[in-house]
């Protein structure tokens, strides 16, 4: 079975289309699931865009496509360097570039149980830097997913209302 790129994007592209609801809660789904997983709280991603939805009242579903698409492995160790350079320069010198590589290293290898471990090897320090990074990040990307998802979604139950209208 040969793997296909495209295959895969018009599958995601089906499920996000066929999702319910009006395009401001979808979006704020997405605008949540973005700004999670911007932050490099990685093991910690599906369990906190449920959570976050549910007390949020957003749509979950939308919220777990949009960090799929954002938080990959494609995108893993951009967003953990993106993290740390922001967060250094609110917190300087607190996390060098030497330790950041190690973490990263054992995390890519890591499961969920060992991403645990991993990350509790980090110091105090090192997760305040990385946090702050992401969640700086995390504001600009919700600001972003929302805005961009917003449009999307209306412009998909716009058509779908032009289709009812026809019948």
């Amino acid at each position: 079975m040969k793997w296909d790129i495209r295959r895969l994007i018009r599958l995601y592209y089906l499920r996000v289309i066929r999702l319910k609801g009006s395009p401001h809660s979808l979006a704020k789904g997405a605008a949540l699931g973005a700004a999670i997983a911007i932050t490099p709280t990685l093991p910690l991603h599906t369990v906190m865009i449920f959570g976050a939805a549910l007390a949020l009242r957003v749509n979950a579903i939308a919220a777990i496509l949009a960090a799929s698409i954002i938080s990959n492995p494609l995108t893993f160790a951009a967003q953990y360097y993106a993290a740390w350079k922001v967060g250094n320069i609110l917190l300087p010198h607190r996390l060098s570039w030497e330790r950041l590589q190690q973490v990263l290293e054992m995390t890519k290898e890591a499961g969920l149980v060992d991403g645990f471990k991993t990350l509790s090897h980090l110091s105090v320090d090192a997760m305040l830097v990385m946090m702050t990074g992401g969640i700086i990040l995390a504001i600009p990307t919700a600001l972003i997913a929302y805005y961009l998802s917003y449009r999307f979604f209306d412009r998909i139950q716009k058509k779908r209302q032009q289709k009812h209208l026809l019948k």
